[in-house]
């Protein structure tokens, strides 16, 4: 079973609270998994819970819930006020209505009694623990290590990643193994489907959207935008799309024919005109000046099929460093790397891969992706996103997004995101973001929406 960090697992727990998996509900699967395994390590019948005020804590206290045949006392590190999730506040009021043994802990004496236990629950921290380990919960921590008794961990050892963290006898962790785990440990289904981590979900996007509050400008994302010449919106809609998924930046290098109407679109976009009415080889010099200066290079949209351009694109795609390949810059003999945004004949194209219509097998897509070191998004009723070794789904959007223009959005929000996050991460999280938007603006517009209205509402999906 392939480990998950605890970025990826709070990215986990959000989505099923976006599909109707609630937090009380996963909280009691894993307190009742928890007492089933303190249960067959226990050697007598004291048990002692030593928990915290977040929700590994909440999780041992459904635990002490589901052993109250034994002999349990739950210490709690602080007081019950100031217990920090409702879920966790709920099944201490819980444990309070049916009179359990609960002591609320203020200093480390407190914590003397742990060396008479059979058992010690340890339920401190979680895999949310930042920075150094200070004050009760770490003389909790201390107490724990000196017992002499057996210990069992709570999904980690508390403190796992400081300079001070709790050594178990073996640990409980939930749904899948957790990264650098030491000792023994025993891994427990808490009732998350696998549907729940292929779809994609309002987590995956809180892996690429954090800001830091003193950032400055650039920081957080220069995106260019090569694009234009037989269709000047295309181009304009992608940078527009990085600006409003969070990009600092947006330059687009397009054809002079189309350049002053796209600098005409929007005062927030900068625009580089090109020296011809398409991109030609004789552009390379002015593109290679800009590269240095963004962070991602998202190409294709409204380029059209010149023979000058596909020559150009051909020696320019290698040296992009980071790329969002979409429409015309997606052609047999193209060089591809990074992000590729085809819908399903595109890919048939790219790929030369013989795929019925309606017919592209998560299997194929991953194959291909691994061979070529790729990350896909294969455009669709249900997006696939594919690294090779990991493929997800999407399944926002409606049939009023097959208005032209919505997956050059698309490209401009993964743009965005690549210029902050691994391309797999960044490719999952545009997907949902693009068809998130959609559907909102579909709420107001119906199959009247403009790939501008979806532009509009990706602040809101971005709030979801």
């Amino acid at each position: 079973m392939i480990p998950i960090s605890p970025d990826e697992m709070r990215a986990v727990d959000a989505n099923c609270t976006y599909f109707g998996l609630l937090p009380i509900q996963l909280m009691e699967n894993a307190g009742s998994a928890l007492a089933s395994e303190a249960r067959r390590r226990a050697r007598g019948k004291k048990i002692a819970v030593v928990a915290g005020r977040g929700n590994n804590g909440g999780d041992a206290l459904v635990a002490a819930r589901h052993l109250a045949d034994l002999e349990v006392t739950v210490f709690l590190l602080g007081r019950s006020r100031e217990i920090a999730t409702q879920e966790a506040r709920q099944n201490w009021e819980i444990l309070e209505h049916l009179n359990f043994d609960l002591r609320e802990v203020r200093c480390s004496e407190e914590l003397e009694p742990l060396s008479r236990y059979d058992l010690i629950l340890d339920a401190i921290f979680g895999t949310g623990v930042r920075g150094p380990v200070r004050g009760l919960e770490a003389e909790a921590i201390d107490a724990i290590n000196s017992s002499g008794r057996p210990v069992l961990s709570v999904d980690v050892p508390s403190g796992l990643g400081t300079e001070k963290a709790v050594e178990p006898d073996a640990t409980v962790t939930f749904h899948r193994p957790k990264v650098a785990i030491p000792g023994e440990v025993v891994v427990a289904g808490i009732g998350i489907p696998p549907a729940a981590e292929f779809y994609v979900g309002p987590g995956d996007l809180g892996l690429v959207a954090r800001r830091a509050s003193e950032s400055h400008k650039g920081e957080n994302g220069r995106v260019l935008v090569i694009g234009g010449g037989p269709y000047s919106g295309a181009p304009a809609l992608a940078a527009m799309a990085a600006l409003r998924a969070g990009a600092d930046l947006a330059t687009v290098a397009a054809p002079r024919n189309v350049a002053g109407i796209i600098a005409g679109l929007s005062p927030n976009l900068i625009v580089r005109p090109l020296s011809d009415d398409h991109l030609s080889p004789g552009d390379l010099d002015l593109i290679r000046e800009l590269l240095p200066r963004h962070d991602v290079v998202v190409v294709g949209m409204g380029l059209g099929r010149h023979p000058e351009t596909r020559e150009a694109l051909a020696e320019l795609i290698p040296e992009c460093g980071k790329a969002v390949i979409d429409a015309d810059a997606l052609l047999p003999g193209i060089p591809l790397q990074g992000i590729i945004t085809p819908h399903e004949s595109e890919f048939r194209r790219v790929s030369t891969i013989r795929v019925p219509p309606g017919r592209v097998e998560k299997e194929t897509l991953m194959s291909f992706a691994r061979d070529m070191t790729l990350t896909v998004l294969l455009k669709g009723k249900v997006d696939l996103i594919t690294d090779g070794s990991v493929v997800r789904g999407n399944a926002t959007g409606n049939a009023g997004m097959t208005v032209g223009g919505t997956g050059d959005v698309l490209a401009g929000i993964a743009g965005a995101f690549y210029s902050k996050a691994p391309p797999l991460r960044a490719a999952v999280a545009a997907a949902f973001v693009n068809g998130t938007a959609g559907d909102l603006a579909f709420v107001e517009k119906g199959y009247s929406l403009l790939a501008t209205d979806v532009i509009e509402k990706i602040p809101a999906a971005m709030r979801l």
